[in-house]
């Protein structure tokens, strides 16, 4: 499955050629472009790629396992709430007539989940019991430690006070092992919680766009030291969410369904002067993704990590930022502080060299390293608490763009992979890639 060699050598003449698959030239390099074993946090890797399969690969861009489903995304089991069964992972399974308001992702073409083991067995899957006759699952699933199964759904129907005749709402689902809902949610219900002013409010009802609020991550807030020192807002059976289309980041209680914190939709500007401190006052993210509480053990645990798009999104929308790049924000949850980030600035390169406008994630490794997916063109690496990218990969996966029939390598979400979750004597490889110096460098060097 390795591309690097052939297409490293086409690029090796040009000044560029570390950050070539950022501009998506017309020829670049995929697979494993750098990696360095000693830096980077050694793991499988898991995604959907643009082709709708799904695939496992290792430290060198090997395909250890691929299933034939798609996810959106692919997401894994821990083996402990599967009775010590390995490998297992949730995905998307059939697809539906998505009707007039179909459009890429937004879950209203998916007619059932389920989950699948090592060798693509379905073991179990839902949807003809689903609310309307089909999961409509888009942008997350999870499962629970009591065996019962979170999908964030859309619903499509009328809501008082909105210009369009229906919305496309998002709805969350607790579905126990025998498909039946045990606990909803509806987004709809909840909007004078989420921090909008009431001239916000009036621009919601207002939208155009049946899918007003977009919501593109559903986690379990877990155990953190926020809940420890009393502060139940941060219970570990909360749910944490965000909208991509209105800037929020949102927990809502489990046992009420009310939201009980939120970050957003109403931050101060980025200002230039100050945007590479740290720590700083939270400033606007803007249509962010992966919005989750950092897991125990982990470097950071208790804060919130989440990748910043800096896209388009916003009641109003926010202006876009003429240079500006993506960004990768950890923040302490209480004082809404940036307490680490990582942009393009921290790679020594330009802001706009790191983007990705849609899509994309970011995950804490053990050895505090960051996992970062620029969804739009398909790369993953890995970055040090300094900045440094010690391995990357460009997904060679081909399929049609969002909403286009262009052909495209996007990958909406990569997660990372403990080597204990796969079947025992699963093959890996972990030999290092060296970065060629770019051209003018060496010519630098030569004088």
């Amino acid at each position: 499955m390795l591309h690097t060699k052939t297409a490293l050598a086409v690029l090796l003449s040009s000044a560029v050629m570390a950050s070539a698959a950022l501009a998506a030239p017309s020829v670049y390099p995929t697979g494993v472009t750098r990696y360095d074993p000693a830096k980077a946090y050694n793991q499988y890797v898991i995604f959907s790629g643009a082709d709708k399969q799904t695939h496992l690969i290792d430290m060198n861009g090997n395909a250890v396992k691929t299933w034939p489903q798609a996810g959106f995304p692919s997401a894994i089991i821990d083996p402990q709430l599967v009775g010590g069964e390995r490998g297992r992972v949730l995905l998307q399974l059939s697809d539906k007539d998505p009707g007039k308001l179909g459009s890429a992702g937004n879950g209203l073409g998916n007619q059932s989940v389920g989950e699948l083991d090592w060798n693509g067995k379905v073991v179990w899957q839902w949807g003809d019991q689903a609310p309307g006759g089909a999961a409509q699952q888009h942008h997350d699933q999870r499962r629970l430690k009591n065996g019962n199964t979170l999908v964030l759904a859309n619903k499509v129907h009328a809501v008082p006070g909105f210009k369009v005749p229906e919305v496309i709402d998002d709805a969350i689902y607790e579905v126990s092992p025998q498909g039946e809902v045990k606990w909803q949610w509806l987004a709809s219900e909840h909007l004078t919680e989420f921090g909008f002013t009431p001239a916000q409010l009036k621009l919601v009802h207002a939208s155009k766009d049946p899918d007003y609020l977009h919501i593109n991550n559903l986690s379990v807030v877990g155990p953190n030291k926020w809940f420890d020192a009393g502060d139940k807002r941060f219970a570990p059976d909360n749910l944490l969410i965000d909208s991509r289309n209105a800037n929020f980041i949102a927990i809502i209680d489990k046992n009420s369904g009310k939201v009980v914190w939120h970050l957003g939709p109403n931050l101060p500007p980025i200002n230039p002067k100050t945007a590479g401190q740290v720590p700083r006052a939270v400033d606007q993210f803007v249509g962010q993704h992966d919005a989750h509480i950092i897991g125990p053990g982990l470097p950071g645990a208790g804060n919130l990590l989440v990748f910043d798009n800096q896209g388009t999104a916003g009641y109003p929308s926010v202006p876009l930022g003429l240079i500006s790049g993506s960004r990768v924000l950890e923040i302490d949850p209480l004082s809404q502080q940036i307490v680490w980030q990582y942009s393009a600035a921290n790679s020594r390169q330009p802001g706009w060299a790191f983007y990705s406008s849609f899509i994309s994630s970011a995950r804490r490794l053990p050895n505090g390293n960051t996992l970062i997916d620029e969804g739009m063109h398909g790369r993953f690496f890995q970055v040090t608490q300094g900045g440094e990218n010690v391995w990357e990969y460009v997904s060679p996966y081909l399929g049609k763009a969002p909403g286009s029939d262009a052909l495209s390598n996007w990958v909406y979400r990569a997660l990372p992979v403990s080597y204990d979750w796969v079947p025992v004597g699963t093959p890996r490889s972990e030999t290092a890639v060296i970065v060629p110096a770019p051209a003018v460098q060496q010519a630098s060097a030569s004088r």
